[in-house]
């Protein structure tokens, strides 16, 4: 199968869409079909053989962050030559309604096409507002795909029909089997939390787990915050207390072998967000991986580590934006070796349920029924 994939989002700043697409493509040439993407890209940035540039980025703010995106009539004429060019037997757009490489191949794209919606915002004005003159647009999608509960709801709250629910992937493999670093590891005296995310957003919750933090230096002195990710050290240091800071690593941004070995060292993994998820990939790295997960109980989250009631829990849950409730749990985790243990084992079970072997089969049991039938 010929798949044409559309990221709207740059692919010079790591972000959880780009590594789903990234992702996908990967499984698919592995898988013998032929999978070409097409996304924002700088001139300068070196791109994998599948990738096909549409056009440098310019930063916007969306959904409560800011995202690289690109638009007009240049990027419009490179997307039409590329849909022509490809000759694709399906064409999957990834965030179709943002104003970007997705929208632009919507328009211009005929025959079956795939959208996967990672967005979870029900109070979108945008969306509500463009909603009437999307409309035509939309009804060219054949199969619909929402990452998450939460962003299924989005798409009929305010796109009407619906979509079915395929999460987001992960190479469990890749993160299994990952070694432990002495960069990272903590000791009984020196244990280690880590945090993911962009460090000047927001909504990533770098302040709610630095008033945490707190809690955690008053009960273990020794202890240390693993940073990782971009973004101002200088304002994120700014944010903090002068104990905290002085126990804070900033890494920056890692490669993924950097990150599946710091989730196989670290005695925790925090995962303080404060709203905008949809899903949470990076919990379910953190399981592959073998750290501990405590995160704030946004609805996407409890999804991921309370799958059923009275199922098995795979991680900690505290109330969102409760800063000395998650240093707490912080602090009764470090103390219970046990309890580390066990959501360990849980959350490679859990993870098991999202690796790539499961999740593209129905991604591309939804490119079947598209082509076979032309539609749901």
């Amino acid at each position: 199968m010929r798949v044409g994939i559309v990221c709207p989002y740059s692919f010079d700043v790591p972000g959880g869409v780009q590594f789903h697409v990234r992702d996908l493509a990967r499984y698919l040439l592995a898988a013998g079909h032929h999978a070409s993407v097409l996304a924002p890209a700088d001139d300068n940035t070196e791109l994998p053989d599948y990738l096909v540039s549409c056009g440098r980025a310019v930063p916007v703010r969306y959904n409560g962050s800011v995202a690289r995106l690109t638009f007009g009539p240049v990027t419009a004429a490179r997307v039409s030559r590329w849909l022509s060019d490809g000759n694709f037997d399906v064409v999957h757009l990834h965030e179709p309604v943002t104003p970007s490489a997705s929208l632009l191949a919507l328009w211009a794209a005929e025959g079956p096409i795939v959208a996967t919606f990672h967005t979870a915002n029900l109070r979108s004005r945008a969306m509500q507002a463009a909603y009437p003159m999307l409309r035509p647009s939309l009804e060219k999608i054949g199969g619909r795909i929402a990452v998450s509960e939460e962003a299924r709801r989005t798409v009929t709250t305010h796109l009407g029909g619906d979509a079915v629910v395929i999460p987001n992937g992960v190479d469990v493999a890749a993160f299994a089997s990952a070694t432990v670093d002495p960069r990272y590891a903590g000791t009984p005296d020196r244990p280690t939390v880590a945090f993911l995310g962009r460090i000047d957003e927001p909504r990533k919750g770098l302040h709610v787990l630095s008033r945490g933090f707190e809690e955690v230096l008053r009960a273990r002195p020794g202890a240390r915050l693993l940073i990782a990710g971009p973004g101002s050290v200088e304002q994120a240091r700014e944010r903090m207390t002068p104990s905290v800071a002085a126990a804070s690593e900033f890494l920056g941004l890692i490669s993924d072998a950097d990150k599946a070995r710091l989730f196989a060292s670290v005695d925790a993994y925090a995962a303080p967000q404060t709203g905008g998820e949809s899903f949470g990939i990076v919990l379910v790295e953190a399981m592959a991986g073998g750290a501990p997960v405590v995160a704030s109980d946004l609805p996407a989250f409890v999804r991921v580590l309370q799958p059923a009631p009275g199922g098995e829990v795979a991680g900690v849950l505290f109330p969102n934006e409760d800063g000395a409730n998650l240093g707490r749990c912080l602090v009764a985790l470090l103390d219970d070796p046990a309890r580390r243990a066990d959501l360990r084992t849980a959350g490679h079970r859990r993870a098991a349920s999202f690796d790539w072997s499961r999740v593209a089969k129905d991604i591309v049991a939804v490119y079947d029924t598209v082509t076979n039938t032309g539609g749901w």
